[in-house]
């Protein structure tokens, strides 16, 4: 019990960044800045220093000078990586050039930046890698829902208020987004939870079959019906019927639907007598009802009977902060940790926008996890289309290792800088002002790309 408190008071505090760097200057004046920000701060003046602070555990972010005396930066982040360590790593260094970020990333570094770090630039990048970090408690919510975003907390909370009554539930949202576990859901809230819970893909079945399906048929109603058929509805008595793609049924079906919620009663194909159900209706859709509606596709009455209640379920793109849980829970059903994703492989995975939600994610990495035998899925082992997403993409190194090239953007802003130090001959004050930054950002970037080596002038 006291373990389970210690865990949940921990939960509750700030997040612990952990800044290493010999730079005492440095090292105190990022502290300050990070705590003002709401941080709690570690500090370590080496790597062997570093190294005793994360045995104690607590540490969610590790601010990471390269180059240290001893254990250097990209030592440690090695150390780190091999025995498991997976807590997210800025490496920060004074030596900008493209092959010290290569190598920090390649040895399991999360993100690489140059001295002197543009505070705003800092922060925005500790947040950023802070919402990336792995949990070390069970990332679900009630009804067996993964995640802890805004998003998906509106969600259930929807979930809740509707569950105990018997209202109609209309859920919308993008194809793999879940909708079909937020009907789950809905059923487990309801008084209905003891009784079944009845899925059916109204896009599965032809017209003539789905409405046989659904509301049974007698014997020899049509070619083939040899015997009497209950049907789904009736199947669901007492329980939920869940009417996925509700926007695919054909107009008869429509009709029959339509009386089955104000009647509450159903005629089986091929009768005349209705048959009372009671049953709670959740229905869900990826379509545009309302669109269907005025091209007189779908009932307006009908509409207006499912749509008491609606639930929109958020694409993936709109709570990336759930991707790494997800991920987690995804390897954690296979007796796997969330170890098993490198990185900068992790880094990728958020970043993409999963057009196809939830089911694509899992898809993509039941596929990374075949592709790396077992072991700790690395970016190559990712599709191209993940991997080239936010513009980056990875090639080999000298050693068969990943290297990555810099996004599309970055080259064009290279090019930019280049254009403009030649417009202004030379003279950086006069390119800042041309590229319309500062002439301490320009230095910067000049650096990062490679273009000067020198002091800010």
């Amino acid at each position: 019990m006291k373990g389970d408190h210690q865990e949940e008071a921990s939960r509750d505090r700030p997040p612990c960044i952990l800044v290493v760097d010999d730079d005492r200057a440095f090292r105190l004046s990022t502290a300050a800045l990070l705590r003002d920000e709401g941080y709690r701060i570690v500090e370590a003046e080496d790597g062997e220093q570093a190294r005793l602070v994360l045995e104690e555990g607590g540490v969610h972010l590790i601010l990471l000078d390269m180059r240290m005396p001893g254990i250097d930066g990209i030592d440690l982040v090695e150390v780190l990586r091999t025995r498991g360590e997976h807590t997210p790593i800025l490496m920060i260094s004074g030596f900008g050039t493209v092959d010290a970020a290569v190598r920090a990333l390649h040895v399991g570094a999360d993100d690489f930046l140059t001295k002197p770090v543009e505070p705003d630039v800092l922060t925005e990048r500790v947040a950023q890698l802070i919402s990336l970090r792995p949990t070390q408690t069970r990332a679900t919510g009630r009804f067996g829902l993964t995640g802890r975003s805004e998003a998906l907390r509106q969600v259930l909370s929807e979930v809740e208020k509707v569950g105990p009554s018997d209202t109609t539930v209309l859920i919308t949202g993008e194809t793999g987004t879940g909708k079909e576990l937020i009907a789950r859901a809905v059923h487990q809230a309801s008084r209905r939870k003891e009784g079944p819970f009845v899925p059916v893909n109204c896009a599965a079945f032809a017209s003539g079959l789905l409405e046989s399906e659904l509301f049974g048929h007698t014997r020899g109603a049509f070619t083939g019906a040899v015997q009497d058929k209950v049907g789904l509805f009736k199947a669901a008595d007492g329980g939920t019927l869940f009417l996925d793609e509700v926007g695919d049924l054909a107009e008869g079906a429509q009709k029959r639907l339509l009386r089955a919620l104000q009647e509450r009663e159903i005629t089986p194909v091929g009768s005349v007598r209705p048959v009372s159900v009671d049953v709670r209706l959740v229905a869900a859709t990826n379509q545009d009802l309302e669109g269907q509606v005025e091209e007189g596709t779908f009932r307006a009455d009908l509409y207006y009977r499912l749509n008491v209640f609606r639930i929109r379920v958020p694409p993936l793109r709109e709570r990336p902060g759930d991707v790494p849980l997800l991920v987690e829970h995804f390897f954690r059903q296979r007796g796997s940790s969330a170890a098993a994703v490198s990185p900068l492989a992790l880094r990728l995975i958020t970043r993409f926008p999963w057009p196809g939600n939830v089911r694509q994610l899992f898809a993509t990495l039941e596929g990374a996890w075949v592709r790396s035998s077992g072991e700790a899925i690395q970016a190559n082992h990712l599709p191209p289309e993940v991997r080239e997403a936010s513009g980056g993409a990875l090639s080999s190194g000298p050693n068969g290792g990943e290297r990555y090239r810099a996004p599309l953007e970055d080259r064009d802003e290279r090019q930019a800088i280049v254009r403009a130090l030649e417009e202004a001959g030379g003279v950086r004050a006069h390119a800042a002002h041309l590229l319309g930054m500062g002439r301490t950002t320009l230095w910067r970037k000049m650096r990062e790309y490679g273009l000067d080596d020198g002091e800010p002038g």
